[in-house]
């Protein structure tokens, strides 16, 4: 199962791709400059940060041949060269990002993450910070016939699925699904109360039902727990709220987060495993907010290291350009609330 290519006119973001080097496992973009959110006009998309994602096998030399091609996209680390780079890259999430670039007339950011790292993110939630962009909708530009890359693509949207079936109620709308899925990876992020408008997920979502439908009919229609009328669009959910069907739930989800769930409950010098904790949990009637805080545990540390770590993959002056940035589209998305 292919993640769907979501529209046809890609030559802007092909043009982009072209000033990198080739040897790419998977390069998609998203965000705002390629998806419009809600309260956003069709021109300040054209005028948003276009930003990428490139997966690589061999991360030294590919900033090697990118330092070549592209040095003055690099902050002072350019000078330790490629390994440096390399290193610096594996603290945080394990993505190198290149911010507030000027390319082909537009401004981008790119991150660059190796694809070992991607896929133990997309099958463990390590740190659902690539993983967590790819559970909502991006524009796949380049994909290799990586097998075992593909399968944790999949893997990373039925996870997103199985957790937000625990965190939501028994009964729900298909636009509820995707607003919580949608928020996974926004859950313990510190950047959310300092750096981004707090109406994000729902700006995201709304005007962009169709293409969560696109990313994610295959899995609601072989779902045994929901009834998916793709030709209506319309989808009806009875989800297993029992003990014994919340534990076979919990038993799908990625590996970090039933660690960061059963070391919520697990007192300290229990030596339990975690199929019992598990079943415990299944008991809780705060079980979907157990997964809840689980998630954010994960999403917290690895935002935190990856946005002190912007200081030094785009210097100190980017940093605080970008920084700010964020921060008046957060006080533009809450001057609109309360207007």
């Amino acid at each position: 199962m292919a993640l769907p290519v979501l529209s046809s006119s890609a030559v802007k973001f092909r043009r982009v791709l072209a000033q990198f080097p080739q040897e790419l496992s998977l390069a998609f973009a998203y965000g705002s400059g390629v998806f419009r959110q809600a309260g956003a006009s069709a021109e300040h998309g054209e005028t948003n940060m276009l930003d990428f994602v490139f997966a690589v096998d061999d991360v030294v030399t590919w900033h090697m041949m990118n330092l070549l091609k592209n040095r003055n996209h690099y902050s002072f680390l350019k000078f330790f060269g490629p390994k440096k780079i390399s290193t610096v890259q594996r603290y945080g999430a394990g993505i190198y990002y290149n911010t507030l670039v000027p390319c082909n007339g537009r401004m981008i950011k790119y991150g660059v993450i190796s694809t070992d790292a991607l896929i133990e993110d997309l099958f463990h939630w390590k740190t659902l910070y690539v993983a967590g962009r790819l559970q909502k909708p991006v524009k796949i530009l380049a994909q290799n016939e990586n097998s075992r890359l593909q399968a944790a693509l999949v893997s990373n949207l039925k996870s997103a699925v199985t957790a937000a079936f625990l965190m939501l109620p028994e009964s729900f709308s298909e636009e509820d699904l995707y607003l919580q899925i949608a928020g996974l990876s926004y859950s313990g992020d510190f950047r959310m109360i300092i750096g981004e408008d707090r109406s994000k997920v729902q700006n995201i979502v709304k005007p962009n039902i169709a293409h969560f439908q696109k990313l994610y009919s295959t899995i609601l229609q072989d779902c045994p727990q929901v009834v998916y009328k793709h030709h209506l669009g319309r989808l009806e959910a009875s989800i297993d709220k029992s003990p014994e069907g919340q534990f076979t739930q919990l038993m799908a989800l990625p590996k970090t987060l039933q660690q960061k769930i059963t070391a919520l409950v697990n007192p300290p010098g229990k030596n339990r495993d975690v199929e019992e904790i598990l079943l415990q949990v299944a008991h809780d009637p705060d079980c979907g907010f157990l997964v809840h805080q689980g998630i954010s545990g994960i999403v917290r540390s690895s935002s935190i290291v990856q946005s002190a770590k912007t200081i030094l993959t785009a210097g100190a002056k980017k940093s605080v350009t970008y920084s700010l940035k964020k921060l008046y589209k957060m006080t533009k998305g809450g001057l609109k609330k309360t207007s």
